[in-house]
């Protein structure tokens, strides 16, 4: 019952005509906000690389598993950024593999407000094996060897940011290509993602700092989501916090400053929809590094992880 349950799950993300969330979700984007906007790239000054791996409704049989890596660094004086992004999706017997090379550029508004633009390009590799199904009707040709696809595509986005205030909107992936083609007859597209987001960082004591930020979701032909989320800061090396996500669970934060240059977090989502009768919830984790390169960056300041 439950390999039947997988196997529906995910031929209803990727074949026919779907609503369901088509890109991978994550509860640690707003320590990798690369992820979904190209304009951050540079954003942090030094040469920054973060790989979050995420474990999707634990005790699921093919439940998605997704890792993404992030690597970016401010140039000319922090007035450019490059980067480079490489995903990793596997949702029972689909892989998405993903490369994107990322461009940014930086206004300086004002003395403490900056606009950044920035784009993406790149493509997403799809392969499906449906060998790996245990089918009783094995006749059906459409399930059976494996079927791969490139997909190439682009993307913008603006992050607006002053003192500790900022706003960011990106549309990642602006071409809606056909997922899976069988017989010239598409079966699925992926829609436009939009993506806007938002946060700040208020004082509360000497010693505990407060971070509140959003992120709204829209895909088209799909049901708006949201996520909501606070963070409380102690001593600027341990923070504890917990997100909303509409319709789909609560979310646990935990995250630790061990050095300047090294700080890891992790996530649990607890499910609230139908599927936490099948599943254990969601584990997700998170490691960032930076490094200062004295030849680039060297006079710059360099924002802190808070």
């Amino acid at each position: 019952m439950r390999r039947a349950l997988i196997i529906g799950f995910a031929l209803s993300l990727l074949v026919g005509s779907t609503r369901a969330q088509q890109r991978p979700i994550q509860s640690l984007y707003m320590f990798d906000p690369l992820v979904l906007n190209p304009a951050y790239a540079g954003t942090q000054v030094q040469l920054s690389a973060t790989a979050i791996y995420r474990n999707q409704w634990v005790n699921l049989e093919g439940a998605p598993k997704t890792f993404t890596t992030t690597i970016h660094s401010g140039f000319l004086k922090s007035k450019m950024g490059l980067g480079l992004i490489l995903g990793s999706d596997q949702i029972g017997v689909h892989s998405d593999l993903s490369v994107y090379g990322v461009y940014s550029y930086k206004i300086q508004l004002s003395r403490d407000m900056s606009l950044s633009m920035g784009i993406q390009g790149g493509f997403n590799y799809l392969e499906s094996d449906y060998n790996k199904l245990n089918l009783k009707n094995i006749g059906d040709p459409n399930l059976t060897g494996t079927t791969s696809k490139y997909n190439p595509n682009v993307g913008a986005g603006v992050f607006l940011r002053k003192k500790r205030v900022y706003v960011g909107l990106s549309v990642p992936y602006l071409i809606e290509n056909n997922v899976v083609d069988i017989s010239a007859n598409t079966l699925a597209v992926q829609q436009r993602y939009y993506y806007l987001m938002a946060g700040t960082s208020r004082d509360i004591s000497a010693n505990v700092m407060f971070m509140p930020s959003v992120l709204i979701r829209y895909q088209e032909n799909a049901p708006m989501s949201f996520d909501v989320n606070g963070t409380f800061v102690f001593y600027k090396v341990v923070g504890l916090g917990v997100s909303y996500r509409l319709n789909d669970g609560i979310v646990g934060l935990f995250e630790l400053q061990i050095t300047d240059s090294f700080h890891m977090g992790y996530a649990y989502d607890f499910t609230t929809s139908d599927l936490n009768r099948v599943s254990l919830g969601s584990h997700e984790i998170m490691i960032n590094y930076r490094l200062r390169i004295p030849k680039i960056h060297k006079g710059l300041e360099c924002p802190a992880y808070w």
